[in-house]
């Protein structure tokens, strides 16, 4: 079970003031998954606009209902893990979204198993939490406990050219739980519980 005050600390850095990001990649894609653009960018260059906006997006995968929109799901363990995402994620993770060609074999997942009717975007973050200590009675401490670095994926479908709409599809990892990285675990959104996306989170988990 995903602990929904996890989430939100890790919400808290996700603002203009206390951006956690250092990277934000994406594509656009056509209805039937083929790409139409892709972009990689250090987040520190966007616009004050571009930067609010994309933090709502990036947010809105930790943020919207634990346990039911968001939940948790493990990895395969062993040689089965390396069948499914989690080596090209793992990789994604530690270069901080800098090797195009892996971004454009998640994208090339994604939309080979994600059902739209309409066009839609893959974004991807690159996030650092230098995670604070807290106390048995819930104060905060001077120093860290380990430095959380994660991925946030959010799939949207397109408002208009190039402009995404709110995430309907997405993930957060690994997983953040119990305030530590949980590499064996992801933490996957889907914002209709009736459509759940279930062939591209198998494709995620299994290959």
């Amino acid at each position: 079970m995903i602990n929904r005050e996890d989430m939100l600390e890790l919400t808290r850095r996700m603002t203009p003031s206390r951006n956690c990001f250092s990277r934000i990649a994406g594509a656009y894609m056509d209805e039937e998954g083929y790409e139409d653009g892709t972009f990689n960018i250090h987040f520190g260059k966007l616009s004050a606009a571009e930067t609010k906006r994309n933090l709502e997006i990036a947010k809105a995968i930790p943020f919207s209902r634990t346990n039911e929109q968001l939940k948790e799901h493990s990895f395969p363990e062993g040689a089965a893990r390396q069948k499914g995402m989690w080596p090209i994620l793992t990789a994604l993770k530690q270069n901080r979204l800098k090797d195009d060609a892996l971004l454009s074999i998640v994208y090339q997942v994604i939309g080979e198993n994600y059902h739209s009717s309409k066009p839609y975007s893959i974004f991807m973050f690159s996030g650092s939490y230098d995670v604070p200590v807290k106390a048995a009675d819930g104060e905060w401490l001077e120093g860290s406990e380990e430095v959380y670095d994660f991925l946030i994926c959010a799939v949207s479908p397109l408002a208009g050219k190039y402009e995404p709409g709110n995430p309907e599809f997405g993930f957060l990892f690994p997983a953040f739980s119990d305030r530590s990285s949980d590499d064996g675990r992801i933490d996957i959104f889907s914002a209709d519980l009736k459509n759940m996306q279930k062939e591209t989170i198998d494709k995620i988990l299994k290959g």
